[in-house]
């Protein structure tokens, strides 16, 4: 029971203090996982620290109903080395909350990657067993990115994977991704450059528009013409502010009844509509004649309102333009994420020589050594196979694509003239001892992913991009190198 305040006075306000904003904190160190930090107390104490090792990002298994995976976040991995670094607020609390010893306290406070990383380009497309990353370097400096790029790579990716479904259902129709509002405040940022890299053309969120130079979009919400005494009046407001060209939400009362007040007020050259609720496909239809009626034939319809990849195949014979998604893209529209996993495939042994490592747990076995990747195309220029090259690590280092491989995975003799398998090489140099490739970062990093990934997607058999369940849309096979 509560005590009542005396005569029936109204009970005084405390001031209560503000929760302390957080820190802006520009390491990314501690974006970790704790047992990284303790494999490396213990590598550092017996001697093996510095052993010289070659890590591989790949996933066992597509999620269900997917055939094939897009690669992405390998810039923002690019761009949070910089920032790999143990300052003194981490190397404070690491000592505070007794995770390490001093001697891995000391080894913290230098720390900066200086070994080589090469994978798949990022838009590249992948499939199980495809090592889109490579990491090489002392398993120190190695052993503690595992959780940061498994992170960045394993939401990147399914948000990737899911914009290119969105984007190949649309075919030339734009997709827009509104989905800041369905995500933590930082994974939408990612999960909007991750949407352009999948085939996305802009998107409503600001700070990755700045952080990427990515095209935004957005105009009004049905606030904006619930504040007004009445559609028109919302209407007329937007558009003196915004031109002719903006987009008018027509549907926050009676859709035919906005479509005329929207071209009341835009005119017959107002750039677009927005439908939001209902029916999708059938309003699209009455709103498309209505606008033509008008002789508003150039203005366009976008249609948004929990749109996946299905939906949007379902719209392929509506009169829709433009087509906006937000939870499903920003959830990997359920697969939100790729299962990749970050795995020692090679480590050297006390000579120095690198051996083959591999984990035989049941279900969850990796490959051993090295690999290198490429993907084999037919006569019709589409992809048939991709291609895992595995063998001794001085041959996987210096094959090429120009050397050849059989079908049937075992290097083969130089063939004749005319008769060289089509193969391309899938890995590229990404970080060469410590200094990183520009050209994967930044803004121009996702216009090259963005186009990497057309380039990549148009070159699947044809079937690999149905959106039904099945198979990966080609076979993953091994070539032996001896």
């Amino acid at each position: 029971m509560t005590d009542e305040p005396r005569g029936g006075a109204a009970p005084s306000l405390q001031a209560v203090p503000a929760a302390p904003l957080p820190s802006v904190r520009p390491s990314v160190a501690l974006l970790t996982d704790r047992y990284e930090l303790t494999m490396l107390q213990a590598a550092l104490a017996d001697g093996t620290a510095h052993r010289h090792c070659v890590f591989e990002v790949f996933t066992r298994r597509l999620p269900a109903g997917r055939r094939y995976g897009v690669l992405a976040g390998t810039g923002r991995i690019l761009e949070a080395l910089a920032h790999f670094r143990f300052g003194d607020a981490e190397l404070a609390y690491l000592e505070r909350a007794g995770v390490v010893d001093d001697r891995t306290l000391d080894f913290l406070r230098g720390y900066r990657f200086t070994g080589s990383i090469q994978g798949y380009a990022e838009g590249e497309i992948f499939f199980p067993g495809s090592p889109v990353l490579q990491v090489e370097g002392t398993f120190a400096e190695a052993v503690l990115l595992e959780t940061l790029i498994l992170s960045i790579l394993n939401y990147d990716s399914a948000i990737a994977s899911a914009a290119s479904r969105m984007t190949s259902a649309a075919v030339d129709r734009p997709v827009l991704e509104m989905g800041s509002r369905r995500a933590h405040e930082q994974a939408a940022v990612a999960a909007a450059r991750a949407a352009v890299v999948g085939g996305f053309t802009g998107t409503s969120n600001l700070e990755a528009g700045m952080r990427y130079g990515l095209d935004t979009i957005g105009t009004a919400a049905h606030a904006f013409t619930l504040l007004h005494d009445d559609e028109r009046s919302a209407f007329d407001s937007q558009i003196a502010s915004l031109g002719s060209g903006t987009t008018l939400l027509v549907d926050t009362y009676d859709v035919r009844r906005g479509v005329e007040n929207a071209i009341a007020a835009g005119g017959t050259s107002l750039g677009a509509v927005r439908l939001d609720s209902g029916d999708l496909g059938v309003l699209a239809v009455e709103v498309r004649r209505q606008l033509d009626d008008l002789g508003a034939t150039g203005t366009k319809i976008v249609v948004t309102s929990d749109l996946d990849e299905h939906a949007i195949a379902g719209l392929a014979a509506m009169p829709v333009d433009v087509y906006g998604v937000g939870t499903s893209l920003v959830t990997g529209s359920g697969a939100p994420t790729c299962g990749m996993v970050y795995k020692l495939v090679a480590r050297a042994d006390p000579s120095g020589v690198l051996q083959p490592v591999a984990k035989a747990s049941a279900h969850k076995t990796s490959q051993g050594g090295r690999k290198g990747a490429a993907r084999r195309y037919g006569p019709d220029g589409r992809a048939v196979e991709e291609v895992l090259v595995t063998g001794p690590d001085d041959l996987v280092v210096a094959w090429s694509p120009e050397d050849g491989g059989s079908l049937h995975g075992e290097q083969t003799d130089e063939p004749a003239d005319g008769e060289r398998p089509d193969l391309r090489s899938l890995l590229v140099p990404l970080v060469v001892d410590g200094a990183v490739d520009s050209r994967w970062v930044g803004a121009y990093g996702v216009q090259n992913a963005a186009r990497h990934h057309l380039q990549a997607r148009a070159e699947l058999p044809r079937g690999g991009r149905r959106l039904s369940a099945g198979d990966p849309a080609i076979p993953t096979v091994d070539l032996v190198l001896r």
